[in-house]
């Protein structure tokens, strides 16, 4: 069974910068995709960022909200994947959940979630 574990988490003022990791039990470049989704109490949950193995593509994609300020990364000798995020907006404070899907699945409906880690930003 998959598992994904985030971190890095916390408190931040705003137009700073943090760092969110998720460690996965499997090859992080044997999934067809990974990504980052966050959720705000009272919001439908949007599709933060998403990247492809460049064995595939080396693609990544983001959403318009964070694109700019935001970067997907992972580090396959770790089994880890990362979001950088920079000059984080008070609407920027949601809970984060780390996302794959195996050969076969997609990006939109992944078939591993991780339990979430929160972000809330201040001014």
């Amino acid at each position: 069974q998959v598992q994904l574990v985030e971190s890095g988490g916390g408190s931040v003022q705003a137009g700073g910068s943090l760092k969110l990791s998720c460690a996965s039990s499997a090859a992080t470049d044997g999934f067809y995709c990974m990504g980052w989704f966050r959720q705000a109490p009272g919001k439908e949950r949007e599709r933060v960022a998403f990247i492809v193995p460049r064995a595939r593509s080396g693609n990544t994609y983001y959403s318009d909200s964070v694109k700019g300020r935001f970067t997907i990364s992972q580090d396959n000798a770790k089994n880890t994947l990362y979001l950088d995020m920079n000059s984080l907006r008070d609407e920027d404070t949601a809970l984060y959940n780390c996302a794959a899907s195996d050969i076969g699945g997609s990006c939109i409906e992944p078939h591993y979630w991780g339990q979430g880690t929160q972000v809330t930003v201040s001014s």
